[in-house]
């Protein structure tokens, strides 16, 4: 399901844009840059949470969403950006990236991962918690209305979506041999200190896509859209109106 938001108000030129949230994220993720950006594109907010692979939640978006997009995806988002992409890449015509990773996860991610997993199979879901804001947004935030916000949302979303997302992003495909073939113009962007996906995962991407653009953003951790909303909405205005 995609949710639409925004209008068509710059004439033929617009596009629309595709925002993919990341794992335990719902609009509110976007909430910000969506507002900033009607008055540019059409803007549709893609649900994640009802499959358990990011083939089948790429499908899912496809199957609604506008013929041609300009696809911008953080974290999770981004992981099924890519699949979009094998699926349909000439639907794509721009392209951002925040906050991800192209490679899969090393063992002892992948080992936190699957512990998570396993303790929210049994009943012990406990979304996002005080304790681990820290690997989310920059400490500055923690105490404040971001922090607060994250966790709401991660309750909002919820244990079965969680379970669901968990395995499909454990299961996810490599897609460091996609990076080479991707001909669109690409927008990566990352938080300064983020903890949860570190900034060389984004240097790889920078690296590995003709012609990409890196923004890091200071004092920021990994969800700069609500971290930093006013500086992920010129960035991204910025990519989506350059020629």
């Amino acid at each position: 399901m995609i949710r639409h938001a925004g209008h068509y108000t710059v004439g033929m030129a617009s596009l629309p844009l595709l925002l993919l949230p990341g794992l335990l994220c719902d609009e509110r993720l976007w909430h910000a840059p969506a507002e900033a950006l009607a008055d540019v594109a059409a803007v549709h907010h893609a649900d994640l949470t009802r499959d358990d692979s990011v083939a089948g939640m790429a499908a899912r978006v496809l199957a609604t969403a506008p013929p041609v997009f300009a696809l911008a995806g953080l974290s999770m988002g981004g992981y099924v950006a890519f699949e979009i992409l094998r699926q349909a890449p000439q639907r794509v015509a721009r392209l951002a990236l925040l906050d991800t990773s192209a490679r899969l996860d090393p063992p002892k991610r992948l080992a936190v991962r699957r512990a998570g997993l396993a303790m929210a199979e049994s009943g012990r879901f406990a979304g996002v918690t005080r304790k681990l804001l820290p690997q989310l947004v920059h400490e500055s935030r923690v105490d404040d209305a971001v922090g607060t916000e994250v966790m709401a949302m991660a309750q909002r979303v919820g244990r079965d979506a969680f379970l669901r997302q968990q395995r499909a992003i454990i299961d996810r495909p490599d897609s460091l041999p996609l990076l080479p073939t991707l001909a669109v113009p690409t927008l990566v962007g990352v938080g300064e200190d983020d903890r949860m996906t570190l900034p060389e995962e984004s240097r790889i991407l920078h690296e590995r896509i003709a012609g990409a653009r890196l923004h890091v953003f200071a004092r920021c951790g990994h969800l700069p859209p609500m971290e930093v909303p006013q500086e992920t909405s010129t960035v991204l205005r910025d990519w989506l109106l350059a020629a």
